[in-house]
């Protein structure tokens, strides 16, 4: 925030009226603090305060104290204010001009308060139609300038009324969007609905307007709405379900209600079969209903594909005796094995960690396959990792969602997505490998395998030692531990990984073994440092000048990667140091102020932190033709801002493959900087060097899994810097985050 503060103000102050135009928003921060400049004919003047929804360009009436700083001259304190329509034809030009009405622009402007003068904002509320008198304004348009001017009316207004529950702005804008005029009547008679249907609206803040608007603390409505939201809070950090006593006790933390009205709503949500109960072990399990089906489907989809294929052993010998030949690779007995389970089997899993060979076994299964004659599908779950799995197989090698066709669907919702590929136009192919298995959560699995037909080899690839996924489940090590399906796992390292120290240490982190923090090596450092006012500018020298020469790449390329979130070495205050060294503030480089400390500014690295199936994108040509279009931006995607367009409010990304989306300002809370981000959501994705920062935090999350995950993910360099106690701390700690799924189970009951 910029130190526009009050500071040794005089005594003397009065209470002021001021009218004028909002000629910039200065800092706005999340709680609606607003400071900005009023523009009139006699001054400008510094406002601050609260503002709910004020944009630049604006005609405000403020109230307030006005007092004199002896820095920052007269300001303006404000109290009250409304938002009025200009009195002149000047003034009425100006805000038509400002871009509060998109598409309207100083020249359109000029004409139409020209032609109208004064009458020119009844003209626009009453007789709209009288726009098409002025040259450059079809129907369609009066009709678009219409229904903004209104719309503005009725957006200032709901975001006024939202304010007093705490709502930010954008949140605000959020719900008035999705609801329109039936937001003030779903506040007054349920307004859990906001938790049900609006993303960032949780059951807290529903909770606190449904008290504020009288109901009852013990109402059956508030009771159901605090055990369904524990559930889905649940799904949120990746479970399928959760025992049915930490359902009370969680649900206990957030009401504070009697242990029979739980029960008996509880048991209500089951009967309107909004949640299925399951036993297992003498402990009674709750699922989400949809998610307990889920995992009943994808259960019995694997059993049916699960089928024995009658080939001689002496054919797949001869075979890979030829192959070897032609390939000039030598396979050792487990990577034959491997082969020859997946010609054999309906489902195969190959897992082994880094430097073992899965690569050469992949490419030798798919030269197997097509050796047959027979078609074979490459796909992993992130652009990055079937990116990395075309170079590595020389093959086309998609994203799982491109290659089920996702289509647009404006009513679908997280866990009903609609792709083109499903039980009804099913995958044509006779082979299909997914890479990166550890990464696919249980509704993204569920809707690949209704796109693969009975007699179709599935072949899925992981490490299981890596963190699962984002998503809710634990489907690779699930469908491993169910003993129903075969799989081979690679543990020798080959030659050519020898030297890596990268390599030989992940598998030293992976078998619970310390590692040597020497640096007599080529490609793993590591940096004593003990201080994060020390160890966060040796990160931003590190990926500014030292790493990104060592290994020849940009400095964009070189991935900072943290345990945590939050904190003085978490994702989030990492990102704000790297964003003012790699890509600082300049004259020309547009930025956008999210207030709180976050800027998006043209350049940036960013990364999308939810599934957004709706968000479209295209492919451009060099001369911004579009050459290809789809839709969906996924969690974990990163890309580059390219364009901030404060007129038309849109910020343009590039991702992996050229693909260009616009966002909406009102949708940039899917997106955060990305210089450094947390080491879950680095999964699948592989980096020329990466720096991890390890100093204190969580022991749940400082352990070996999180470390190992970490080190994997790069290619030619790993820089640890921090304390060496915590690096081996980590490697000793196997507490992991449990996750409740039973996939397990169910396959097991196939």
């Amino acid at each position: 925030m910029p130190d526009i503060v009050y500071k040794e103000e005089t005594e003397h102050s009065m209470a002021e009226v001021k009218e004028g135009y909002v000629e910039k928003i200065v800092y706005r921060g999340d709680n609606g603090y607003t400071v900005l400049t009023l523009s009139s004919e006699e001054e400008e003047l510094y406002c601050v305060g609260t503002f709910a929804h004020v944009e630049e360009g604006e005609f405000l009436r403020v109230e307030g104290d006005l007092v004199f700083n002896p820095k920052y001259g007269e300001q303006l304190k404000v109290t009250a204010y409304q938002a009025v329509e200009p009195k002149d034809g000047q003034a009425m030009e100006r805000y038509l001009a400002s871009g509060a009405i998109k598409g309207v622009g100083a020249a359109l402007a000029a004409r139409i308060v020209k032609k109208f003068k004064e009458d020119t904002f009844r003209i626009i509320e009453e007789e709209p139609e009288r726009l098409v008198e002025i040259k450059g304004i079809s129907e369609r348009i009066a009709g678009e300038i219409y229904r903004q001017f209104e719309e503005k009316r009725e957006m200032r207004q709901a975001m006024i009324f939202l304010q007093k529950y705490g709502i930010s702005n954008q949140l605000a804008v959020k719900i008035y969007q999705y609801y329109g005029e039936r937001m003030y009547e779903i506040m007054r008679q349920n307004p859990y609905r906001l938790a049900e249907d609006i993303d960032g609206v949780g059951f807290k803040i529903a909770d606190e307007i449904a008290l504020q608007g009288g109901i009852a603390p013990d109402d059956d409505y508030r009771v159901k709405a605090a055990l369904y939201y524990v559930l889905q809070q649940a799904v949120s950090n990746g479970h399928v379900y959760l025992p049915q006593e930490e359902v009370y006790q969680k649900a206990t933390e957030i009401i504070r209600v009697p242990f029979e009205n739980m029960e008996r709503q509880l048991t209500q949500l089951a009967l309107e079969r909004s949640v299925v109960f399951k036993e297992e072990d003498e402990v009674k399990q709750v699922y989400i209903a949809g998610y307990y089906y889920l995992e009943l489907d994808v259960a019995r989809m694997l059993c049916d594909l699960n089928r024995r294929y009658d080939v001689a052993m002496r054919l797949i010998e001869h075979r890979l005796n030829q192959l070897e030949k032609e390939l000039e690779i030598k396979l050792d007995e487990l990577q034959r094995m491997a082969v020859s389970e997946a010609v054999q089997n309906g489902v195969f899993i190959l897992t082994g960690g880094p430097g073992t060979g899965k690569t050469t076994t992949i490419n030798t299964i798919i030269r197997f396959f097509e050796s047959e004659g027979m078609d074979v599908l490459l796909a992993a779950p992130t652009g990055r990792a079937a990116k990395r799995m075309s170079e590595t197989t020389g093959m086309e090698a998609r994203t799982i969602h491109r290659m089920l066709e996702l289509t647009r669907d404006p009513e679908a919702k997280v866990g009903g997505l609609e792709f083109a590929r499903n039980e009804s136009n099913p995958l044509e192919s006779d082979v299909i490998i997914i890479d990166e298995m550890s990464m696919v959560d249980i509704s993204l699995m569920h809707s690949l395998l209704k796109a693969i037909t009975v007699g179709t080899r599935v072949i899925f690839v992981g490490d299981v030692n890596q963190l699962p996924s984002v998503g809710a489940g634990n489907v690779l090590k699930d469908m491993i531990a169910s003993e129903r399906f075969p799989v081979v796992t690679l543990n020798r390292i080959f030659r050519q990984s020898e030297e890596s120290k990268i390599v030989l240490n992940a598998h030293k982190i992976n078998a619970g073994e310390n590692i040597p923090l020497d640096n007599n090596n080529a490609d793993f450092f590591f940096l004593n440092r003990n201080d994060t006012q020390v160890i966060i500018p040796s990160i931003v020298y590190l990926v500014q000048k030292k790493i990104a020469d060592y290994v020849k790449a940009s400095p964009y390329e070189v991935q900072v990667l943290t345990p945590m979130k939050a904190g003085e070495l978490g994702a989030e205050n990492l990102n704000i140091a790297l964003q003012e060294a790699l890509n600082p503030s300049m004259p020309g480089k547009m930025e956008k102020d999210l207030g709180g400390g976050r800027i998006f500014r043209e350049g940036d690295k960013v990364m999308q932190i939810k599934n957004n199936y709706q968000l479209e994108w295209e492919v451009r040509s060099r001369y911004g033709i579009p050459v290809e279009q789809g839709t969906g931006v996924f969690n974990g995607d990163c890309g580059i801002i390219r364009e901030i367009n404060l007129f038309a409010e849109l910020m343009t990304v590039e991702f992996d493959e050229g693909r260009m989306v616009e966002y909406p300002f009102s949708g940039l809370d899917e997106l955060v900087l990305a210089y450094a981000i947390t080491i879950h959501k680095s999964q699948g994705s592989e980096y020329p060097a990466v720096v991890i920062p390890l100093l204190t935090g969580p022991r749940l999350l400082f352990n070996r899994n999180v470390l190992y995950t970490a080190v994997t993910r790069a290619k030619k360099c790993v820089t640890i810097v921090g304390s060496p106690d915590t690096v081996q701390m980590m490697i000793s700690n196997v507490m992991e985050l449990k996750r409740y799924s039973g996939l397990k189970r169910a396959i097991q009951e196939m």
